[in-house]
Order: C-alpha cells, then structure tokens, then sequence
C-alpha cells in the first residue's frame, strides 16, 4: 500500500496547510468523508465509466450526517476530479498524524469487551498518558472477543492486560 501512501501524502499535506488553526473542525469533516469513501459499494460505483463526478459528489453529500463546509465540498471535489476516492481514508490518515504532530500529542486506540463509562475513560486517559509519556487522544472500540480487560494500540506500541490474552500466555506455557 505505499503506492496508496504516496499519493494520499500530497493531499494531506496541502489540506493540513490549508486549513490553518481549524484542524480539529476539519479533521472532523474529513474523518466522516473517509469512513463514507471506505465503502465498497461507493468506490464500485465511483468506478464505473457511465458515472460523473458530480454524481459521486452529489451520493457522498446525501450520505454524511452533516453538510460539508466550503472548504471540505472544494477538496472532495479535487479528490473527485483527480479519481483519487479510493485514497481518502489514507489522506484523512496522515492529515490525523500532521494534526497529532503539530499537537505533540498521539492516538490510542483502546479495545475493550464492555463500554467504558466517561470517567472510567478519563481515568484511564490520565493513567495511560502517564504510562507511555505522551499526550494522547484515546478513543475506544468494542472489542467482545477479549472476554475482559483491554488492549491499547499507541502508535506501534501495544499494551495487552485482557483475558484472552492472559489465557494464551497461559495456553503457551502449558503446552510448552
């Protein structure tokens, strides 16, 4: 995928410069757009020869929670004209690690079996900051399979404390 990585990079870079203070708002905008472009169905119906890109654009409009600012409607169209769809959810990726960067802070990402309660996460905010010495901007996702506990991704770095891991590290030691 480095090709994909090497065209989203321009892309990213330039909204990043573009968007000036307001990364956060456009971070948002562009999260939504790459979670609708990931979509099989979109990119098979983007990629037929029979449809314009003004019928893409118009699809992607109706489909988002919220309507697109100027600036997001004006860069979905050059993503659009220039057939780099199946790239937004990468572009939206770095845009995050130029955002992260310049905040000096970095995304975790937790798993868990069951929801985690707002002060729970906060807790745990504070407690997985402290443990991997950076700033970081967690989000959770359900993770049922892990039976209990959680497992959080920073970056490369993992930190695996749930029950499934646990009972393999078990699995292992009894069959060696």
């Amino acid at each position: 995928m480095a090709e994909i990585a090497t065209i989203a990079r321009p892309y990213a870079e330039a909204l990043f410069k573009a968007c000036g203070q307001d990364a956060a708002g456009t971070a948002a905008w562009l999260d939504a757009l790459a979670a609708v472009a990931a979509d099989e169905q979109l990119l098979q119906f983007a990629g037929n020869p029979k449809v314009s890109s003004q019928q893409v654009f118009d699809l992607i409009g109706s489909v988002l929670k919220s309507p697109l600012p100027t600036a997001g409607q004006n860069f979905l169209r050059a993503v659009l004209d220039n057939d780099r769809l199946e790239a937004l959810p990468e572009i939206a990726g770095q845009f995050r690690a130029l955002k992260n960067a310049g905040q000096g802070s970095f995304d975790a990402t937790v798993y868990s079996a069951f929801p985690i309660e707002p002060a729970a996460l906060g807790d745990l905010a504070g407690v997985l900051e402290k443990r991997f010495e950076r700033k970081l901007n967690v989000q959770v996702e359900l993770q049922p399979e892990l039976i209990g506990g959680i497992r959080v991704v920073v970056g490369d770095e993992v930190l695996d404390t749930s029950v499934k891991a646990r009972l393999e590290q078990m699995k292992v030691a009894l069959t060696a």
